[in-house]
């Protein structure tokens, strides 16, 4: 057995409790925690730390397999001109493709990462995941505008899916977004996709998807212009609303990513479909967009928020603790219990995960995670506040 304590143990069954001590097996499995009620007598078999102990984290959007892409793609130029970044600069050797995942796998699970909803577009990071300490849940993506395509579409993924089941890593095929999936492919993914108990849609990132729906103009439509057949046969859905009520399938969470730029209407709207959580990636919105999204909004609107960190493509790191230090500062007001919540247990709950991670409660697995130091009298993270994977 082994114990651990710190300044403030953050359970997620309760308030924060002050120097409780938390008792753990070997394995990690919690045993019990006791409150101190801030008391702690010193004991020999206890490791004090000192700052707080949470659960371990649960990353809710993340591109593993575009780590090679740090530094790459410059930032502050909007969405259309970041996804053309991406696709003229993904290509490269899979040994460096290879090397890159397994430093940000490495780093993810040192500062605490236990489970990751990972966006996939090939099978490239199968087999790393499926030897890996953090659980990765595989979102097998799909997009294409071009109708007349779709079906090529599905069948591109459906060779994906085969080699996820060949390395036994758990999947479910998901679209991309609303402005670049046809109509006729989201049905074929809809169909794909209607026992999913976890789905995922790039929502509402940029004011350009709306003008490029609603219009079908804007730095989108260009983007467009310069990679599709002139024979293409277009066929976008009509707004981001209709995608979701209609055309994502309706078993299973949906995981809304990004949501930078959505409106009170639209979250009362989507109130009409259950189990909605909304992903925030601050980090990333803020290098593509250099805007965040309405946090007070979600909150006021009584929204399920979880966390994300996006790619390296649009991030420095995939560091959860840099985006909960970054809406921690953005957003003062929020009590930082809450942005731990959804960087934990909202999380898990998310994911279909919460029956071992999420909170320190006795029989989960959840993984101990410290973060040093932070402001533990007004009890805010700081820029250089550190997380480090305690068991």
């Amino acid at each position: 057995m082994r114990y651990f304590s710190a300044q403030y143990v953050f359970t997620n069954d309760g308030p924060p409790l002050c120097r409780a001590v938390i008792c753990t097996e070997d394995d990690g499995t919690i045993i019990s925690v006791e409150d101190t009620k801030g008391h702690l007598m010193e004991r020999h078999s206890v490791e004090f730390h000192n700052g707080i102990i949470i659960p371990g984290f649960i990353n809710c959007h993340c591109h593993l397999e575009l780590s090679h892409l740090k530094d790459d793609i410059p930032g502050g130029t909007g969405l259309a001109k970041f996804l053309e970044g991406v696709t003229s600069n993904r290509a490269r050797e899979v040994k460096d493709q290879l090397r890159e995942m397994r430093s940000s796998d490495k780093k993810m699970a040192t500062e605490g990462v236990v489970a990751c909803a990972d966006t996939s577009n090939s099978a490239v990071s199968f087999e790393l995941k499926s030897n890996s300490v953090i659980r990765y849940i595989n979102l097998l993506e799909v997009f294409g505008f071009d109708a007349a395509k779709a079906t090529k579409r599905i069948n591109e993924i459906l060779n994906v899916a085969k080699e996820a089941e060949k390395y036994e890593v758990p999947y479910y095929i998901v679209p991309h977004s609303a402005y670049s999936v046809s109509k006729p492919l989201f049905m074929h993914i809809g169909k794909l996709a209607q026992n999913n108990k976890i789905n995922s849609i790039h929502f509402l990132e940029s004011d350009d998807e709306k003008k490029f729906l609603v219009e079908h103009s804007g730095p989108l439509m260009e983007a467009y212009r310069k990679i599709l057949s002139p024979d293409a046969v277009t066929d976008p859905a009509s707004d981001h609303i209709s995608v979701v009520l209609d055309l994502v399938t309706r078993s299973g969470n949906l995981i809304l990513v990004h949501n930078t730029v959505i409106e009170k209407h639209q979250i009362t709207e989507l109130k009409k479909r259950d189990n909605i959580w909304y992903c925030l990636c601050p980090n990333s919105n803020l290098y593509i967009e250099n805007q965040l999204p309405p946090v007070r909004l979600l909150l006021e609107s009584d929204c399920l928020i979880v966390i994300g960190t996006d790619s390296l493509s649009s991030n420095s790191k995939l560091s959860m603790l840099s985006e909960m230090i970054t809406l921690n500062q953005n957003f003062p007001e929020i009590d930082v219990s809450e942005i731990i919540r959804w960087a934990t247990i909202n999380g898990a709950r998310s994911l279909g995960e919460d029956s071992w991670a999420g909170s320190i409660t006795p029989g989960k697995k959840p993984g101990l995670v410290l973060i040093s130091d932070c402001d533990l009298v007004n009890m805010k993270l700081l820029p250089q506040s550190v997380a480090r994977r305690l068991i």
